[in-house]
């Protein structure tokens, strides 16, 4: 049958579609922190590409030297090949990202996305170790291909994958029994107990702040605590820095408050500081054992992205300013959320998150989605996390000016009142 043309092109397109249900406009133009629908709409964005766009939409720095890279005819596509764009990223990297946080990593280009990095990081440890199995925590998110999924809490992203999903044992997140259970107990059981069935880990992985699992916020001292539990039983520890790390929760890596050195870190949605597709695997050297094309793909560093991720470390990381801002911002943040709870002593609110990752839980959980539905009705971009969709999160751009951020939370605010009445 010939299909009935829409205004949105949709019926050319799969039904697994999902952001485009949630916000049924065409957008057409998007600067800093606002997108603009093709009539001209404007709507304030607290989504940022769920956390790639941490330094706002087109951002005049970063496109002017993508723009003069392009201009000059200098390599696109490349795979692995050595080119000019590569080295000074990478040297860039080195220099004002690793060295000054007395990292030492290698850095290998896994492939466009973050599951990629994910990838590389469970099948590496699993090499260096001998072992299979890997150990990941309730909520957590970790991509959409099968090794990711394995490690993924979300019942309904798992169910997706058609075959089980093995070698991977998730434990409790930090406050899952509501500290009703000290931390690890259970964890270093199992681990001690020659009949509990769990299998030695090559690995565990950790988000310091699980995104999609509802904004959950491990703790300073919970962290330190499993950081020293892999040392004692020679587990590799790799953290997800995904879409908290880039200065999402104020430093550059999500985990620096913590003090902690992983053994493998993964990176990617703000990375490249433009949108462009870029992911990393940084590994301690003496775990880079990977074989010369033993992992690759066909975009594994993409050249117009090393542009924009240099001159987004040249400009945002050469000095704590945009850490100082992002803090700042995110108290804000926090003040309005907790005003909300107060204002709302009934409803079972809880504000959550660290920087400028936040959200606001819903007891009720169809409350968070119909607060977001009714943010958007008033222009303001926002999503929802947690296993039952029961948070609304607060992903704005780091770039995002005060006055931006004060306007989107009272529209925010308007929208909670509007439910909850």
């Amino acid at each position: 049958m010939p299909l009935t043309p829409t205004t949105d092109g949709t019926e050319h397109e799969s039904g697994v579609r999902s952001y485009s249900r949630s916000w049924p406009v065409v957008f057409d133009r998007a600067v800093g922190s606002t997108l603009y629908a093709e009539d001209g709409t404007e709507y304030l964005d607290f989504f940022a590409g769920a956390g790639t766009l941490n330094y706002g939409h087109n951002n005049p720095t970063l496109k002017k030297a993508l723009l003069e890279y392009l201009s000059g005819d200098h390599i696109v596509h490349s795979l692995d090949m050595l080119t000019t764009a590569r080295r000074e990223f990478l040297r860039t990297f080195a220099e004002q990202i690793l060295e000054p946080r007395g990292l030492d990593h290698k850095v290998m280009f896994p492939g466009p996305g973050g599951a990629n990095a994910v990838e590389a990081a469970l099948k590496l440890a699993r090499k260096v170790t001998g072992r299979e199995a890997v150990v990941s925590f309730t909520n957590a998110f970790h991509g959409m291909t099968l090794g990711a999924l394995s490690v993924t809490g979300n019942s309904m992203k798992r169910g997706g994958a058609g075959i089980p999903l093995v070698h991977a044992t998730p434990m409790p997140y930090d406050d899952y029994f509501d500290g009703d259970i000290p931390d690890f107990v259970y964890f270093e059981r199992m681990l001690e107990d020659a009949g509990s069935g769990l299998n030695e880990p090559a690995a565990v992985i950790v988000e310091t702040l699980q995104g999609e699992g509802g904004m959950n916020t491990a703790r300073i001292e919970w962290l330190r605590g499993l950081a020293e539990l892999c040392k004692r039983h020679d587990i590799l520890l790799v953290v997800d820095d995904i879409q908290m790390g880039c200065g999402r929760t104020g430093g550059f890596f999500s985990f620096e408050e913590a003090g902690i050195v992983p053994d493998i870190i993964t990176l990617s949605k703000s990375i490249s500081g433009y949108g462009l597709p870029l992911a990393l695997t940084l590994v301690r050297p003496e775990l880079d054992v990977f074989e010369p094309g033993e992992h690759n793909g066909t975009f594994r560093g993409f050249a117009p992205a090393f542009v924009t991720a240099t001159e987004a470390i040249r400009t945002y990381w050469s000095d704590d300013a945009l850490q100082r801002s992002t803090t700042e911002k995110g108290a804000l943040v926090e003040g309005a959320l907790n005003a909300l709870v107060a204002k709302h002593p009934d409803a079972g609110l809880v504000a959550k998150g660290r920087g400028l990752a936040r959200g606001l839980q819903f007891e009720n959980a169809e409350q968070a989605g119909q607060v977001c539905r009714e943010a958007f009705r008033r222009g303001l971009i926002m999503e929802t996390s947690g296993p039952l969709d029961e948070v609304a999160k607060f992903l704005p751009p780091l770039t995002i000016t005060e006055d931006e951020l004060k306007r989107g939370l009272t529209l925010f605010g308007e929208a909670v009142d509007t439910v909850l009445s």
